[in-house]
């Protein structure tokens, strides 16, 4: 349900609620609001609900004989999960790394309205501050976002082969 809402109807009471928490000891300021837990938390909040869609979506779709074949032959079911059903799901896993691990990197509006340090900002928010009130320089912000993009192109090309390796089409032919 978390993700039928847009993230903007809920930034006003969110950011009421990080700047209410206190987490002495635990994060620099003493508050959830301009800390790395804050986002990781929002990020967790609004994207396992879709993770969770789409593995399921995905386990609903092995086939059954699998898991029927596992059950005759006395696995348990912790056994058919970690032996059979995890590893088939790797294609599945590793969509959702990469397209989770860019959609979170290249994350602007959550950082930039619950973090005000540019210190604590990540590196995509922190691009914002390259341009000035008056002045911004093209060069340096085009420099600043490819170097930025680096790390994106990294993940997506070590995952890309998980996306064709490990499909299930021929796991029950005969």
């Amino acid at each position: 349900a978390g993700n039928l809402l847009p993230q903007q109807v809920i930034i006003t009471p969110l950011y009421r609620l990080y700047l209410l928490i206190d987490l002495p000891g635990i994060t620099v300021s003493g508050k959830l609001y301009d800390s790395a837990l804050g986002l990781v938390l929002i990020h967790v909040a609004f994207q396992s609900g879709f993770c969770a869609f789409v593995l399921s979506n995905y386990m609903r779709m092995l086939p059954h004989e699998l898991t029927e074949a596992a059950l005759v032959d006395g696995a348990s079911v912790w056994r058919m999960y970690w032996q059979i059903v995890l590893p088939l799901c790797k294609p599945a896993m590793a969509a959702l790394a990469t397209l989770l691990s860019i959609w979170i990197y290249n994350d602007f509006f959550w950082a930039i309205v619950l973090i005000s340090t540019g210190e604590n900002m990540p590196i995509t928010s922190a691009l914002n501050n390259l341009s000035g009130q008056y002045f911004t320089d093209p060069n340096l912000v085009a420099a600043g976002a490819l170097l930025t993009a680096i790390p994106t192109l990294i993940v997506y090309f070590v995952l890309q082969r998980q996306f064709v390796s490990g499909l299930t089409l021929g796991a029950n032919k005969g």
